[in-house]
């Protein structure tokens, strides 16, 4: 993880299970764009990079990974394959990064796909009218008015923003599986982080203070409500989907990193 790679077209490799996730992103972070990797991970690891919207195994990782890249899941390989036999099985993935890689800020982008899979099996209606969420959000639209009005420049993310999208230990094991029959209204009983060890980056990572003034929460779920994706969940949206939220939050001015 510390090694500057060099070029590379081709990666074959059985990894340590427990960088996974870190090693995943640094690889899809590699520039230049490398052809394929064939990867052996932890059976479990695997079916969730190649999970679906609506499957039960549908996470953050999932929509990271295959926003950057085409993964292909190939074969699994029991655990009685090897002498001695570890505790898990094991599966090979094949992962072919998107090249060119897609125009969005990852900084942004995952901290919309973190906040939406604090409760991935709510609306997204209900999950927008979090106080925490709202208050971070506030605060990120106050901050970007003021850079606005003072002709300060907003950098986009670069590669770097790539590998810390798998920087999350816990990004492949999203809160609320059995979510889906909570009331939909209890809107300020649940906080942002749907893992309590997630860092603080964007505004799923980090609770805001002080109050949300009515005018920013209107907009907020305005921009939902208008489009139709109020009544959304994130464990059913797709890759597009949620580039269609991100664009419509941007466009009102709303942000997220």
């Amino acid at each position: 993880m510390r090694v500057d790679l060099p070029y590379f077209d081709l990666c074959v490799a059985n990894i340590p299970y427990n960088i996974s996730s870190p090693l995943t992103f640094k690889l899809l972070a590699h520039r230049p764009v490398f052809r394929a990797a064939v990867i052996m991970y932890q059976h479990e690891f695997a079916m969730r990079l190649v999970a679906k919207p609506g499957d039960q195994l549908y996470s953050r990782l999932a929509v990271n990974t295959q926003l950057l890249a085409r993964v292909h899941h190939l074969l699994k390989v029991g655990r009685n394959n090897f002498r001695p036999p570890p505790k898990v099985d094991s599966s090979v993935v094949r992962i072919e990064p998107r090249h060119p890689p897609p125009p969005v800020n990852f900084l942004e982008w995952d901290g919309l796909v973190r906040l939406c899979f604090s409760r991935k099996n709510k609306t997204l209606g209900a999950i927008f009218r979090q106080a925490n969420a709202l208050q971070a959000l506030e605060e990120n639209y106050r901050t970007y008015q003021a850079l606005q009005g003072a002709g300060g420049a907003l950098g986009s993310a670069n590669a770097a923003g790539i590998r810390n999208l798998g920087g999350d230990e816990a990004m492949d094991h999203d809160g609320d599986d059995a979510d889906i029959d909570m009331d939909d209204n209890d809107d300020d009983a649940m906080t942002v982080d749907g893992d309590p060890s997630a860092r603080s980056k964007g505004v799923g990572g980090r609770k805001g203070g002080g109050r949300v003034s009515p005018e920013f929460k209107e907009l907020v779920l305005k921009v939902l409500t208008d489009n139709g994706m109020d009544t959304n969940r994130s464990s059913k949206m797709s890759q597009e989907e949620f580039l269609q939220l991100l664009a419509l939050f941007n466009a009102a001015g709303i942000h997220f990193a």
